[in-house]
């Protein structure tokens, strides 16, 4: 309806009021704006103001153009904002009808709906940070209500510049009329700053002697830094969420520096360029992808390699790379005038977590980095860059953190009425959730909590999140495993403030995290849950890495597994991916049988330079051996016996990860079915089918007797895979040969694996399943706590309507 049809209808109707309550991420992102700016143009009287709830809106019209008020302010709702929930409610009197329309003063006596999460620059402030006659040119910190720092500078609520790290800094006259007009895009901006007001960025030596940069450049220390970027320096570079580490990954050297320095051998490096262009001459970017490399969140994707090579050093074992754009105004000037890509990896030692303040970051950098890019602006909250990859052509998040974190989950259908939880998560990749007011908070990326300054970090953030969003639990919700860092805080918490306390099986998590993303509702009938992953306490007590679960909120039903396989001196197995091939062969064959049939191997050299009368007797004795259904250690096993990371991996997946990097696409989409490595279904002892690797073994030996390449031996391991985990869906989910469960969840580490997960719904959905995988939360550890959190909810909803 165009305006002049609207005016027309409108003058015929007479003038209603009605409170207009909107939920969902509507404060601190420009919303209560966008509602006056519209209300004006549209004539309505009334008010905006934010609450405890959200954003509530009173407002006075004719019905006709309240309707279309709110049809506009759903389409041009603030890039930032996210709107849930619209109510309304007729006001029956309307003789206090107020004239013209005002952001009245907000009602901080209630919890404020949160805090969002950090954002890319936006367009707008970009043009400023680049134009010289604005009065932001070159600024670093140039942000408005559309973009800049949220979480990372939140130190308390409600959510003001009081109670932020820019509370230092008083406004000047112009930014103050900035942040009181209601028209202005930096109307209550709070981190709102320029030249006069705003934090300072410096360049320094860590070693504290003097630096001169005028030999380096003519405008400021951000460009000086871009010159020793160019000349083959590495530079500690203060953030939004913490320091990073920089150089020009062109420069092979450099990048062997950086990883000396680091001590990280061969995780892959985190990129950023200057523009889509660079990025593009080093990967194949999709207009999927693209458009999350420009989003607001501004992750880094992983992208398939094409054209120009980085030094293998970037990348050690890949064929893709982690690019991200500048998502500040100090990253974009900083590159302003560097053409090549830069490694942007988090400043910090391996295994530590990411330096946060100036004083900790020139101690702890100091010897990786002669210098560093640094500001006054504290941050207040450590949050990690994101991780994104395309997957099944849907964007999947891989490490949630900045730029997503702590937006809050809607809960899906049936938990409105859930009690306050607080859900513990994992030990490694760990996050924690709380459940409050119909939503799912999900933290920031926290990291291995085995590291002693990530548990802190994890336990300052606990305290944090309870205060900024008022959440006194109700449950307490922990990991079956008795020996995770969080779960002991748990359940000591637990105890201290006499909280009921409820232990969730893993991988009941992980498909309880799947069914929540897909917002799968309490009441669904139960789904058959894939949880592939490294390893998690089981049911039973034994450990669980490959399982097949009739599974929804309420219970978990084990009906198929992989085969158990020891895991020979225990953790050790996951650092040296050697022993889980001589597990895995001795599980199914006698060294004597081994040997007399593929003793030409180098394998086979390679075992006998091994202890193996130590090992055959833990394998015996089962001391320090326990078993494991571990479809993670089945991919060690598989690229050890390939001989990729055969003697050690140096973090976790790598072998992994460096299987599906070789994987011959050819064999793996055009190669006769048949020649796929075959498994089998046998039933164990307890009655449960489970998945039997022998005669993927014995072919996989084959190929390596006839000198197969190893990229096609990667293809039909991959392959085969799929094809045995979708015959075991088919067998599970049929009875007398009817369809009994039609919808297949897809949850644990193993699912970051592209080559799988992509093979197996491919699968699913030509046998008509309705296939449901990860994308708002991580499918790895980092999305259990989501899980936990709903399951503790749906056992405490079925315990309230029990009484």
């Amino acid at each position: 309806m165009n305006d002049a049809a609207l005016n027309t209808r409108a003058a015929r109707e007479p003038v209603v009021g009605e409170q207009i309550r909107i939920r969902g991420i509507v404060q601190g992102v420009g919303f209560r704006p966008t509602v006056w700016k519209l209300a004006t143009e549209m004539s309505l009287n009334g008010q905006v103001l934010n609450d405890g709830q959200g954003v509530l809106v009173t407002a006075w019209a004719e019905p006709a153009v309240i309707e279309h008020f709110i049809t506009r302010l759903q389409a041009e709702a603030p890039p930032l904002a996210r709107i849930d929930n619209i109510e309304r409610t007729l006001i029956r009197h309307t003789e206090n009808k107020p004239e013209g329309f005002k952001i009245a003063r907000s009602d901080h006596n209630a919890i404020q709906t949160g805090i969002t999460p950090d954002a890319a620059i936006c367009p707008a402030c970009k043009d400023d940070t680049f134009n010289p006659f604005t009065r932001r040119y070159r600024y670093p910190f140039t942000n408005c209500t559309h973009c800049g720092p949220r979480l990372s500078i939140t130190r308390g609520i409600p959510y003001d510049r009081d109670n932020t790290s820019m509370a230092f800094f008083y406004l000047c006259p112009e930014c103050q009329a900035e942040f009181d007009d209601p028209a202005d895009r930096r109307f209550h901006a709070q981190p709102n700053a320029c030249y006069v007001c705003g934090p300072k960025a410096w360049l320094e030596r860590t070693d504290d002697l003097v630096l001169c940069t005028e030999s380096l450049t003519q405008l400021d220390d951000v460009d000086a830094a871009c010159s020793l970027l160019q000349k083959g320096e590495i530079l500690a570079i203060k953030g939004i969420g913490g320091f990073h580490l920089a150089c020009d990954a062109t420069q092979t050297d450099t990048v062997n520096r950086l990883r000396e320095g680091k001590q990280r051998y061969h995780k892959p490096f985190a990129l950023m360029a200057r523009d889509l262009d660079i990025i593009q001459q080093y990967c194949v970017v999709s207009e999927l992808e693209v458009a999350q490399l420009q989003s607001p969140q501004a992750p880094i994707v992983i992208l398939q390699t094409q054209g120009d090579a980085l030094p293998e050093a970037v990348a050690p074992g890949q064929n893709t790379l982690g690019f991200m754009l500048p998502y500040t105004p100090l990253h974009h000037l900083l590159l302003k005038r560097m053409q090549r890509p830069i490694v942007l990896t988090s400043g910090n030692r391996s295994d530590e977590p990411q330096c946060i303040d100036n004083a900790e970051a020139k101690k702890r950098l100091k010897r990786i980095a002669p210098f560093m890019l640094t500001h006054n602006r504290d941050i207040a909250n450590r949050v990690d860059d994101s991780v994104v990859r395309v997957m099944a052509g849907k964007p999947q998040l891989l490490r949630r953190a900045r730029g997503y974190a702590p937006a809050t989950l809607p809960l899906p259908s049936g938990f409105a009425d859930s009690p306050a939880i607080l859900a513990m998560g994992g030990e490694l990749k760990n996050t924690f959730c709380l459940i409050s007011q119909g939503n799912a908070i999900l933290s920031q990326h926290m990291g291995d909590l085995e590291n002693a300054a990530t548990y802190a970090d994890y336990q300052k953030n606990l305290s944090l999140y309870e205060t900024l969003y008022q959440h006194k639990a109700e449950r307490i919700i922990v990991d079956e495993h008795p020996e995770y860092l969080s779960s002991k805080l748990g359940r000591s918490k637990a105890e201290s403030l006499n909280l009921p306390l409820n232990t969730v099986q893993h991988h009941h998590a992980h498909i309880a995290a799947c069914l929540a993303d897909n917002d799968i509702p309490l009441t669904t009938e139960p789904v058959l849950g894939v949880a592939l992953d490294g390893l998690g306490y089981g049911a039973d007590g034994t450990l669980w890495g490959g399982e097949f679960l009739l599974a929804d909120y309420q219970q978990a039903q084990r009906l198929g597994t992989f085969k158990p396989v020891a895991m020979l001196g225990g953790t050790q197995a996951m650092h040296e991916p050697w022993r889980n091939t001589y597990a895995h062969l001795m599980a199914e064959m006698s060294w004597d049988v081994f040997k007399m049939n593929f003793d030409t191997l180098e394998l086979t050299r390679f075992f006998e330079r091994q202890p193996l009368a130590t090992y055959n007797a833990m394998l015996t004795t089962g001391n320090n051996a326990p078993l494991a259904s571990s479809v993670g250690r089945l991919f060690d096993a598989v690229a050890a016996a390939i001989g990729i990371c055969r003697e050690s991996a140096s973090y976790e997946g790598q072998a992994a990860i460096e299987l599906e990097a070789i994987v011959d696409q050819n064999t793996l989409l055009h190669e006769e079915e048949a020649l796929a490595y075959p498994f089998a279904i046998p039933t164990l002892i307890q009655g449960i089918p489970y998945i039997e690797p022998l005669a993927m073994w014995q072919a996989l030996l084959g190929d390596l007797i006839l000198n197969t390449p190893a990229p096609v031996m990667a293809a039909r391991f991959h392959k085969g895979l799929a094809k045995i985990i979708v015959t075991m869906i088919k067998k599970l989910t049929t009875h007398q040969e009817q369809r009994t469960v039609q919808t297949v969840a897809l949850s644990g580490g193993v699912f970051q694996n592209k080559t799988l997960l992509e093979q197996i719904v491919i699968r699913l959905e030509q046998e008509q399943f309705q296939v449901i995988t990860h994308h708002r939360v991580p499918t790895n550890d980092g999305g259990l706590a989501l899980g936990q959190a709903l399951i503790g909810a749906a056992h405490a909803l079925q315990h309230n309507e029990r009484n």
